[in-house]
């Protein structure tokens, strides 16, 4: 690794010393279950211990505050709740790995190029309702089929593959990411970028 490779990225062990990045601790309002940080998720096992990765460049921190207040003035006592945040690029190259030869690698970056979540700058995200509960947005966290694409929910709709109400808790994610300035994709309902990804690979450190 030559010096400006470097300069362009950060390891794991150094993100507590970096003005670059805010804990997710100290944002107010959210929950917090990360999911890659347990057994809960499609490799069925932690991939983020030791490391601490319940952080957010601050870019990105900032922006998540201001969908904490959109939700809380259009949907009173309900919660944001943060299944992922900065994903080191080494974790990156284990969900990758995870899944060649499955016809699934399309619902991650490949960690040559670089998934915005490795800069600190995507969340996956949903709602609690006032009991804790998660909203019901037609699939799981991580379900990757069709039913989890934003980009096909007026076709399921149609069909009744997904609820009115399932549309309606999705688009309420999205008023409140989108109203902060994030951006959706197309095959995952909860996934969210903050800035334009171009932007984000040039200018910013990338977490190994």
């Amino acid at each position: 690794m030559n010096s400006q490779d470097l300069r362009l990225t950060l390891a794991s062990e150094d993100i507590a010393g970096s003005e670059e990045f805010r804990c997710l601790a100290s944002i107010a309002g959210i929950g917090v279950d990360l999911r890659y940080a347990g057994a809960n998720n499609f490799v069925g096992r932690d991939l983020y211990s030791p490391f601490d990765c319940a952080w957010l460049h601050h870019e990105a921190a900032a922006a998540l505050e201001t969908a904490v207040a959109w939700l809380a003035e259009h949907a009173p006592g309900h919660t944001l709740l943060v299944l992922d945040a900065l994903r080191p690029q080494r974790v990156q190259q284990q969900l990758w790995d995870a899944l060649e030869g499955t016809g699934l690698q399309m619902y991650l970056a490949n960690p040559a190029r670089g998934s915005i979540h490795s800069y600190g700058m995507a969340l996956d995200v949903t709602i609690l309702d006032a009991a804790g509960r998660e909203l019901d947005m037609g699939t799981g966290f991580d379900d990757m089929t069709d039913l989890s694409h934003p980009a096909l929910e007026e076709g399921f709709l149609a069909t009744g593959k997904l609820s009115e109400q399932q549309v309606a808790n999705r688009r309420l994610l999205r008023g409140a990411m989108c109203g902060a300035g994030f951006a959706g994709i197309n095959t995952e309902w909860w996934h969210f970028d903050c800035g334009d990804r171009e932007r984000v690979r040039t200018r910013f450190r990338r977490v190994l």
